[in-house]
């Protein structure tokens, strides 16, 4: 290994609230990875974040740069190699575009960005730039999710025939009344699907294949106050034919784990949280005991009641694995911009049939 692979990746970070907490954990347990600068509209929650011990351990006793603006964080062309973003969803754009530009790689927290066009421009840039742009969609990293998915390659489910899959969560009114952002059409791009949900549309994608129509009812049925919906139920229909269903709230008090369904004419398994709870064939085979017994999986948790009860896990993996393909190695494992894209444009297809009252077709990126 040359003297330049093997020095970590060096990361400006772009926002300092609650989820670039976890970004800076997850840095902090990646030996390949350095903190080098963060930028932020708000410096006195940068400060804080900085004054973690997890920031002192991401930044491998070198200082991290507080930046005053995202010009500065990335003319710092010696400190930063990445940057991360971690504003609110529909800033996303405003920070990967000039990134990208400026030849730093980047990778963005979910959803890419709250509307495909803005996507769109994101991806042209990295392919322009000869950047990889790629999304953190931490729910793929369970050990449970990828026994699925490895089972849907080899075939195990047959044909699929439904998948499904349910984010009855709870935030309290603080959640939204707390945020300049939260609840907005504008900055959060829609509610419950867009924010909590995007993670279920991935893996629905991701293990079923691409969606083609949706159709949708959403509500506000708790939080009132808020642009966006707390409360949605959508029918799906998959290229293949096959069908699903998913639920996303954050109306469902006490909130409930996240739960997928995964089913064909061979197979079926359930998916809670990082653990399979369910687990099917017609055909068995000798692993199959072990699996049902549901000691695998388990570190990626979710945030049904309370955002701030989110693993880091999964970030802490999907940035090591960024850092890899930063470095020159296989881009397999990470999450591209238009696999991630994906999802979003999903969403919106959801969001445009809650409107109009008729199934949707899913507009791709390409």
């Amino acid at each position: 290994m040359s003297n330049e692979s093997a020095k970590p990746v060096r990361f400006g970070l772009i926002g300092s609230g609650g989820i670039a907490k976890v970004h800076v954990d997850a840095l902090a347990r990646i030996p390949q990875a350095q903190l080098a600068a963060i930028y932020s509209v708000d410096p006195v929650s940068a400060c804080r974040l900085l004054d973690s011990d997890s920031a002192a351990a991401a930044a491998n006793d070198d200082d991290v740069l507080l930046c005053d603006s995202v010009e500065s964080l990335l003319g710092q062309d010696a400190a930063v190699d990445a940057v991360l973003i971690a504003t609110p969803s529909g800033l996303h754009a405003e920070g990967a575009i000039p990134a990208l530009r400026a030849g730093k790689h980047v990778l963005c927290e979910k959803p890419l960005e709250i509307q495909s066009g803005r996507i769109r421009s994101m991806i042209a840039e990295a392919s322009q730039q000869n950047r990889i742009l790629a999304g953190l969609l931490p729910l793929r990293c369970g050990v449970g999710a990828q026994v699925i998915r490895r089972a849907v390659e080899q075939g195990r489910f047959g044909r699929l025939t439904f998948l499904s899959a349910r984010i009855k969560w709870w935030r309290e009114p603080s959640y939204y009344e707390a945020s300049a952002w939260r609840g907005k059409w504008s900055l959060d791009g829609g509610g419950a699907l867009m924010n909590q949900g995007i993670h279920a549309v991935d893996l629905l994608l991701w293990l079923g294949g691409q969606v083609t129509q949706v159709s949708a009812l959403s509500g506000q049925l708790v939080h009132t106050g808020i642009e966006v919906e707390d409360t949605l139920a959508a029918n799906l229909r998959y290229a293949s034919g096959a069908l699903g269903t998913i639920t996303a709230a954050t109306s469902c008090y006490p909130g409930l784990d996240f739960m997928l369904e995964i089913s064909g004419d061979r197979g079926t398994a359930v998916l809670v949280d990082d653990r399979i709870q369910d687990w099917r064939f017609a055909d068995e085979k000798p692993e199959d005991e072990a699996i049902r017994a549901g000691n695998l999986g388990g570190e990626i948790r979710g945030g049904s009641s309370d955002p701030a009860a989110i693993s880091c896990e999964g970030h802490r993996q999907q940035i090591a694995d960024f850092c890899e393909a930063v470095r020159g190695s296989s881009r397999d494992s990470i999450i591209e911009g238009d696999e991630a894209g994906a999802a979003v444009a999903v969403v919106e297809a959801a969001y445009r049939s809650a409107r109009s009252g008729k199934a949707e077709n899913v507009e791709e990126l390409s």
